[in-house]
Formats: C-alpha cells, sequence, structure tokens
C-alpha cells in the first residue's frame, strides 16, 4: 500500500510538468499568419531535392558502413 502512493505521487509529480509544457506549446494560428508558415525556408526540410541527393552521394561512397539501406556497391550505380 506504501509502495503504491510512493508510485502515485511519482507520476503526478512527473505527469503536470509535462502536461504543463504540452499547454504551453498550444497556439492558434490567425489566417493570415498561415501564408508566412507555408513559405519554403519554413519546412523541416527546406530543400528536398538536395538533400535526396547528398543522401544518394554518401551512400554511394559509404558503401560498407551506409546509414542508408540501399543496395549496390561503392560505384554509385544502384
Amino acid at each position: 500500500m506504501m509502495l503504491l502512493r510512493t508510485v502515485l505521487r511519482g507520476s503526478i509529480a512527473l505527469s503536470l510538468p509535462v502536461a504543463l509544457a504540452t499547454l504551453a506549446g498550444c497556439a492558434s494560428v490567425e489566417p493570415w499568419e498561415r501564408g508566412t508558415l507555408a513559405e519554403p525556408h519554413m519546412a523541416l526540410d527546406p530543400h528536398p531535392a538536395r538533400s535526396a541527393v547528398l543522401s544518394h552521394v554518401r551512400s554511394s561512397r559509404e558503401a560498407a558502413a551506409t546509414s542508408v539501406t540501399k543496395s549496390g556497391g561503392g560505384c554509385g550505380c544502384d
């Protein structure tokens, strides 16, 4: 019984700051602000084509220890 109280007290103490941090991150976006958020430099990856090419080059060069799972050797002909 004592252990259960300690666990409950600990979980409440941990969940309260997490809940407050989650609620603090909520914001409403006005319609006139959506255009700014839709601009290319606001994207997580603003240059997806460039990132794909760089990933291909890296995976081709690192034939033995690649972080991208692709078939093929180090010649770049996959």
